[in-house]
């Protein structure tokens, strides 16, 4: 086993790469949330770009996607919309859970998030001690108005370090 990891910018939509990361986000919270997969994929298919956010990150081990993450100007914060831009979906796929995918792919985000000429990212999460190890700053407790975590801890990072 060659365990040869990239993270990729998702550029193509037309792919068995991009099937996957509109699999993934339909079963992890599109179908709960009473989403179509076609809305999920309209969604997934309009993060896929090159020169503005949304943009879409995926970890591929031996060329097949494990893990992915997207930057974005908005997120599904309700009540905040002074908030942004966004870390959002940071997934890893069961099979490859505990072999440091979701490490490999936070210690990209900084950079990532650079190049799209950003100068700081927020993310929300129920985690707690995770997002620290890769230098996001807990911000505080958020109001999410969504009555399965009505509360999520809201984190920064600045990017002009």
């Amino acid at each position: 086993m060659k365990n040869d990891l990239q993270i990729i910018r998702l550029e193509n939509k037309n792919n068995d790469i991009f099937e996957k990361v509109v699999d993934w986000n339909y079963n992890w919270w599109g179908k709960d949330s009473g989403k179509s997969v076609e809305e999920v994929r309209c969604s997934m298919e309009h993060s896929v770009n090159t020169e503005r956010l949304p943009q879409t990150f995926v970890a591929l081990l031996d060329g097949v996607p494990c893990g992915m993450y997207q930057l974005s100007m908005s997120d599904d914060l309700r009540g905040r919309p002074d908030i942004y831009p966004w870390l959002i979906n940071v997934y890893v796929d069961e099979n490859y859970r505990g072999r440091d995918i979701c490490r490999k792919l936070m210690e990209t985000v900084k950079e990532k998030a650079k190049n799209a000429g950003l100068t700081e990212l927020y993310l929300y999460t129920h985690h707690v001690g995770l997002y620290e190890k890769f230098g996001w700053e807990f911000d505080g407790d958020v109001r999410t108005f969504v009555e399965e975590s009505p509360i999520e801890r809201l984190y920064k990072m600045n990017l002009e370090d």
